[in-house]
């Protein structure tokens, strides 16, 4: 069996990509049973070992909201960090931003939507009250020298809405930027979109001259688009994916998002296109296997399934 994916190049796709690693948080947070601290811990530590620079690890939002991460600030405490690597976490308003700058938090996210039915259900707000709530969070992380990222979600599509309107998700991306993130990760929150979407949206913002510099994906495979979607986003010189280990996750605010795009996955596919991610192939594959085993039962990653000591 081949445990490397052979690497052709094809011309005009980046020469190196950055994994955004969202399992500990997105991933972790959709689970009906809570996984134990020391699982978290050794989860964010194995995914820095295996090669990934960026390992988003937790949300400050409120354990009434999402039990699965009411341990946050413990799991800052306890868990292994290593020189060179980002630990990001969630920050949903003031009072989250508060708790990252007390554990020394350096990189936070934001978490808007592009659709006003998703605001209400996810923020309990209008998406123009989401950015208002935002606006002095974004200020005062960048003031302290955090990094802030936004997320932006139901970017194609919305299960109450339909499709979403191109012009109106780079408007709200727009508008998050303008708030001094510094990167914007468009979200398929329920994994609707196509190739063809992807070419059209990224062509949008670049006509609203917001460059693939200041954009990053984040696709889930409810419909198997997701490994197609992000070879899309690489074609318009996107080089910023995030994905989730064994493909696990989901949103609690969304039944139908399934799991995310699996970072094994990912990685075979871009190592096939001989593209530099840094992360080690079977490093990755092992812990997409151990945490499926402590989550009691098999994720959706395709290479995972295929690499795993039978």
């Amino acid at each position: 069996m081949m445990r490397e994916p052979y690497p052709v190049s094809v011309p005009g796709l980046p020469e190196r990509v950055t994994i955004y690693e969202v399992g500990p948080r997105d991933g972790l947070q959709n689970e009906p049973s809570v996984v134990p601290l020391e699982v978290k811990a050794e989860l964010v530590g194995r995914l820095a070992d295996a090669g990934l620079s960026v390992v988003e690890t937790t949300s400050f939002v409120h354990p009434k909201w999402v039990p699965q991460l009411a341990d946050a600030e413990e799991l800052l405490t306890v868990m292994p960090r290593k020189p060179g690597v980002r630990y990001p976490v969630l920050v949903p308003n003031e009072r989250g931003l508060e708790r990252a700058l007390r554990l020394g938090v350096t990189d936070i996210a934001i978490f808007g939507s592009a659709t006003e039915t998703f605001a209400q259900r996810n923020l309990n707000r209008s998406v123009a009250g989401s950015i208002r709530m935002f606006a002095p969070v974004v200020s005062a992380a960048s003031q302290a020298g955090m990094r802030v990222r936004g997320y932006l979600s139901m970017c194609f599509g919305d299960p109450w809405e339909g499709p979403t309107p191109i012009e109106r998700v780079v408007e709200v991306g727009r508008e998050l930027l303008a708030l001094g993130c510094y990167e914007l990760s468009l979200g398929d929150t329920t994994g609707v979109g196509t190739p063809g979407h992807v070419s059209a949206l990224l062509a949008a913002f670049a006509d609203a001259e917001v460059g693939p510099d200041r954009l990053a994906v984040h696709f889930h495979d409810t419909y198997g688009q997701a490994l197609a979607n992000t070879l899309a986003a690489l074609q318009a010189g996107i080089t910023v994916v995030d994905a989730s280990t064994g493909g696990i996750g989901g949103c609690p605010f969304a039944e139908s998002a399934t799991g995310n795009l699996a970072t094994e996955d990912l990685v075979w596919m871009l190592h096939g296109l001989g593209i530099e991610t840094g992360v080690d192939l079977a490093s990755i594959v092992r812990t997409g296997g151990w945490i499926a085993e402590r989550l009691g039962r098999p994720g959706p990653s395709r290479v995972v399934s295929a690499l795993s000591e039978k």
